[in-house]
């Protein structure tokens, strides 16, 4: 039988898009107060340089970009803060629209997972069969594993998580959190599990 090992803390990350671009301002200021300062932002890209999917319900020129948390979380969180983030996308939307500063079915989308040293995890609401259930109606896949010092796609790999600028940011998340463990000591053998 294995030991039941502690998994060391992770780093959260958050993929953020919206219509108007202050849904996104606005979801930026939340993720703040509820996980802390974010350590790493990627530039703003062109999400509709890589697919048309949230045309219709929001708009067909979005600006994407990634947010990783100083804060590292446990990897068990990842369920909550997906519930967390759509309550958000919710409440904005609604907020917005009424306002009358967007029309958009959908005005903002935001997207956590987490990032550890082997893997960068995505959570959905969506069942597919590369996906496991954690609970309270929320997946989760490996979008990205890292193997041979560099990060490599699976099938279902969304195409701009594969894009270089993508990995880029990627790489420089890693090394952060590399030092982040370095600094705590998580580098050694894991934990033990408690009884």
């Amino acid at each position: 039988m294995g030991i039941l090992r502690v998994h060391p803390p992770v780093l959260l990350l958050i993929a953020a898009f919206g219509v108007p671009e202050e849904s996104v301002e606005i979801a930026r200021k939340r993720a703040e107060e509820e996980f802390g300062p974010i350590a790493l932002e990627s530039e703003p890209y062109r999400f509709g340089d890589f697919t048309q999917y949230y045309a219709k319900e929001m708009a067909p020129d979005l600006l994407k970009r990634f947010w990783v948390f100083e804060n590292l979380i446990d990897a068990a969180e990842l369920p909550g803060i997906k519930l967390k983030t759509n309550d958000w996308e919710e409440e904005i939307g609604a907020r917005l629209n009424a306002e009358g500063k967007s029309d958009a079915k959908r005005p903002l989308n935001l997207d956590p997972g987490y990032l550890d040293l082997g893997k960068l995890i995505l959570a959905s609401t969506k069942d597919h069969a590369h996906r496991i259930y954690l609970g309270q109606g929320i997946l989760a896949e490996t979008t990205l594993m890292y193997t041979q010092k560099r990060w490599v796609s699976l099938p279902w790999t969304y195409n701009d998580y594969q894009d270089a600028k993508s990995i880029a940011f990627f790489n420089k998340c890693r090394d952060y959190l590399y030092r982040r463990y370095e600094e705590t000591g998580n580098l050694g053998p894991r934990r033990p599990a408690p009884k």
